[in-house]
């Protein structure tokens, strides 16, 4: 079942000679062979694609009659050496009789060449060769005792060929030292990541993670009642496979369903489409469609008191901008607009509310310039402004609630080798509110997403955000939050990882004295079976330390899920 180019060795084809090849020795570095071989790729049929007439050698017919008559044709070695032996006895064997020529010649033949098996085989001179070039490496003595081969060659007489055919020459043989070294294949940054679903000109990753955790203090009150509770949390990541512009997705989603604590269930969806349109190569529109749905965290002050259900909310919004490249500086202007609207409060009497007083419209420009300033990393600078603009003139509380927004920061992007990679920011934000009893909103930002491959086992990401969220209380301005958060992954195995992460953010309510301070430190383990199936387990303490102790707060939480991806 071997696959034969020229047909197989021990069975030649009909219309060709097999070629002589000596017996024991080593096919490289030999002299070429003149006798008819096939063409490569020729077939076995005996059909030949050459016009050319087959011609007679002439001197391949004598060799053959004088084969035929018995006659042995010395080769250029024995003639020459019956010829210097000879020529020492011709002035006094010049009488003597033909039959003792004849007996003297063969005699000098027998003395002159050497027997079959004293003929040093082209193997055993390259083995000889390289004993004595030990002080060279392998490929050194064979790139020296090749040029050998050729000078040798050269010089020496050719020689007839043993009869018998151990092989078929299928082709012209390579030394294999000569070839050049197979280019080894990159190995996979994740073996266990997902592999998608390919559909047209997109690859899909859905997935899917069911989680069953045990809380402590759901509520995030001073006293909580512990309950079990469960998530559910799908997810798909769309990407196109387009030589020019791109569109990506990002859906994810999860539902948080609790046995005794009924009134804290919610929805949760952070869904973003990007895409990018390659108007020339220096310059890009940059489109973003962002849809989210969510509540209020537990234990926030902005929740009511016996509410039947947490209020969700909705924003839709999107973005574009325009992007110009000019050698290595960049500018980018973008705009975008979001609209966030609340759902009426539910509470245990049966009455509700309305919360129209949060319903908001936010509308935003920014302008970004960076310069490469050396590969990996580019310098820039970001500034934007903003408006925000409520449904009704007065909340609850009588107060305007629209405000303006400025901002300034610089900072850089990183990419080192791919060892340390992110960006990393520091600026100024501005927040004016309309109403005059509102105090305005002033700070120090810092903004980063830095990622350090400490080694090929451990991962360090450092995560920083800063921000000003809308308040319902009276007299507060808005709730400035600073977040920090630093993660570390260690891979024990490619299937076992270890991630450990603390989180600190920093609420600060402006316009009130008060001060929350809230930590988290956990533990996860997860544990990749396939691709498709992974293992999950984590321990979470989560706590706050407020200026005002009655919101002061422990929780405990324990989770245990299953993934399944695809």
């Amino acid at each position: 079942m071997r696959p034969q180019v020229d047909g197989d060795p021990r069975n030649p084809p009909r219309f060709s000679r097999p070629g002589s090849l000596e017996p024991g020795a080593s096919q490289f570095g030999q002299p070429q062979n003149f006798t008819y071989q096939p063409g490569r790729g020729a077939g076995t049929t005996g059909f030949k694609s050459s016009d050319l007439r087959k011609q007679k050698d002439k001197k391949g017919q004598k060799a053959k009659s004088a084969t035929q008559t018995g006659l042995q044709m010395p080769s250029a070695q024995t003639a020459q050496g019956a010829q210097s032996g000879q020529g020492a006895q011709t002035s006094s064997a010049q009488a003597s009789s033909a039959q003792g020529t004849a007996a003297q010649g063969a005699a000098t033949q027998a003395t002159a060449a050497p027997s079959a098996d004293q003929v040093p085989t082209p193997a055993s001179q390259t083995a000889a060769r390289l004993q004595q070039n030990q002080h060279q490496n392998h490929n050194q003595a064979l790139s020296q005792n090749q040029k050998q081969n050729q000078s040798h060659n050269l010089t020496q007489q050719p020689r007839a060929a043993p009869s018998t055919n151990t092989s078929y020459p299928v082709g012209p043989l390579v030394d294999p030292q000569t070839l050049p070294a197979r280019r080894r294949l990159t190995p996979e940054a994740d073996p266990f990541a997902p592999t998608g679903v390919l559909i047209g000109a997109f690859l899909l990753k859905p997935a899917i993670e069911t989680t069953g955790a045990y809380d402590t203090n759901p509520a995030r009150v001073s006293q909580g009642t512990p309950s079990w509770y469960a998530v559910v949390a799908p997810e798909l990541l769309i990407n196109s496979n387009w030589s020019r512009h791109e569109l990506t997705a990002n859906l994810r989603g999860s539902y948080t369903s609790y046995a005794t604590a009924s009134e804290l269930n919610r929805p949760s969806v952070d869904t973003k489409v990007n895409g990018r349109i390659d108007i020339t190569p220096w310059t890009r529109a940059d489109l973003e469609g962002r849809f989210l749905v969510g509540t209020d965290n537990p234990g926030s002050p902005n929740i009511q008191v016996g509410l039947k259900k947490l209020p969700i909310f909705t924003t839709l919004g999107g973005s574009a901008g325009l992007g110009q490249r000019v050698n290595r500086f960049e500018v980018t202007l973008k705009g975008s607009v979001d609209r966030t609207v609340y759902q009426d409060s539910t509470f245990t009497d049966g009455t509700t509310g309305s919360n129209a007083d949060r319903d908001f419209n936010r509308y935003l420009a920014e302008l970004k310039a960076s310069y490469e300033l050396m590969p990996g990393v580019k310098p820039f600078a970001e500034s934007g402004v903003d408006r925000r603009v409520h449904d009704l003139e007065m909340d609850r509380n009588g107060v305007q609630r629209d405000s303006d927004g400025r901002y300034v920061k610089g900072g850089a992007t990183f990419e080192f080798s791919r060892i340390l990679t992110g960006d990393a920011a520091v600026g100024w934000i501005n927040r004016s509110y309309q109403d005059a009893t509102l105090p305005k909103i002033n700070g120090l930002t810092v903004d980063s997403s830095l990622t350090w491959l400490a080694s090929a086992l451990t991962t360090v990401k450092l995560a920083a955000a800063t921000r000003v969220d809308e308040s319902t209380l009276v007299g507060v301005a808005g709730v400035f939050t600073r977040e920090v958060s630093l993660q570390v992954d260690h891979a024990f195995r490619r299937w076992l990882i270890a991630t450990a992460k603390f989180t600190y953010l920093n609420d600060d309510y402006v316009g009130s004295p008060r001060d929350d301070n809230r930590y988290a430190a956990s533990a996860l383990v997860s544990y990749k079976l396939t691709r498709e199936l992974w293992l999950k387990a984590e321990y979470r303490h989560e706590w706050l330390r407020s200026n005002e102790p009655a919101n002061n707060y422990d929780a405990d939480v324990v989770l245990f899920g299953v993934r399944l991806q695809r």
